[in-house]
């Protein structure tokens, strides 16, 4: 099979398209034929060699989520036949024709959904939905602050937030980031700079001069400080990323006073019962909402599998829309 593979740490040169063995499932496995995958931060993170893949994955195909059918059955699979289309989650490896993933971590694709639409959606809206149920405990009428707004998870985000009750607010380095998400829901947005005062004075203003209930932080750095401010009391923050920095400084007494959680989450670390866990989620609460077309894929941009280079270049340019797409199959 033809899959992507990372020839050294390095730039997007450093990745190459290759014919490679094609993956032969295990028991309780299927083979996938991947129809279309997306770029995520982790597989640019990977490819530089900052963040490697986890022992069950491919150490040199990078890809964190897919869209396609199933090719073969590993043994004792039953709850699921070739030909079925499905989407989901994995350890890495879905920049190829094919890969082998648990049959508990696939979730079966909702008709009229296209391959790339479908492929734009596990890692934003499971990771989404999970920070917001799991790790913030979203409840109907809270406010909700969405970090990255225009990213994949942010407009997911905004999204999930609009059907859970709740009310999305959202910051962004750029004012189309913001417009675009207006259309998904977001109730009003601020664009920001270096200095994050006019965020945290904003945040403050949109909850009543108390604050927001939740903070989805998608950066980190200097923006979990300033999260932190925007926070009424008992507020909660999810740090779900790291781009802006891996250090940041907590104003202990702020969060002693206001009684504030801040909790951290990933999904790819995981073991593989909460990776199950976090997917029958999705499958429930998820799933019915992008059926029923309450829930939308945002599609930033296409490329074929030889333009991963460019698909790379793409997210790193920052300037995404939603997420980055590599169609494999048609």
């Amino acid at each position: 099979m033809r899959a992507v593979v990372i020839t050294r740490p390095g730039p997007a040169d450093a990745l190459d398209v290759r014919d490679v063995p094609r993956p032969v499932p295990g028991y309780g496995q299927v083979l996938v034929r991947v129809h279309a995958t997306a770029v995520n931060r982790a597989d640019i993170l990977q490819r530089e060699g900052r963040y490697p893949a986890p022992p069950d994955a491919p150490a040199d195909i990078p890809g964190l989520e897919f869209a396609g059918e199933i090719a073969a059955l590993g043994p004792g699979v039953r709850d699921w036949r070739e030909g079925q289309a499905v989407f989901g989650l994995t350890g890495g490896g879905s920049y190829a024709e094919y890969l082998v993933t648990h049959e508990r971590l696939l979730a079966g694709i909702p008709d009229g959904l296209s391959w790339t639409d479908a492929a734009a959606i596990p890692e934003a809206f499971i990771t989404a939905h999970d920070a917001l149920v799991w790790g913030a405990a979203l409840h109907s009428g809270e406010r909700v602050l969405v970090h990255a707004v225009g990213s994949g998870v942010g407009l997911a985000a905004v999204q999930l937030v609009r059907t859970m009750g709740g009310v999305p607010f959202g910051s962004a380095r750029q004012s189309y980031k913001v417009d675009a998400a207006r259309e998904f829901g977001l109730q009003d947005g601020v664009v920001v700079g270096s200095d994050l005062g006019p965020l945290v004075a904003q945040a403050r203003a949109w909850g009543d001069g108390q604050g927001m209930d939740v903070v989805l932080d998608l950066l980190g750095g200097p923006y979990v400080t300033a999260g932190i401010e925007c926070l009424r009391i008992r507020g909660r923050l999810m740090l779900i990323g790291t781009l802006a920095g891996r250090e940041a400084t907590i104003p202990v007494g702020r969060v002693l006073s206001s009684r504030l959680t801040i909790r951290g989450t990933v999904l790819r670390a995981r073991p593989l019962e909460e990776k199950i866990a976090a997917t029958r989620a999705f499958v429930h609460d998820v799933v019915p909402l992008i059926q029923r077309r309450l829930l939308r894929a945002v599609v930033d941009s296409v490329f074929p599998l030889d333009g991963v280079r460019d698909a790379h270049r793409r997210l790193e340019s920052n300037a995404t829309v939603g997420k980055v797409v590599l169609a494999i199959h048609d």
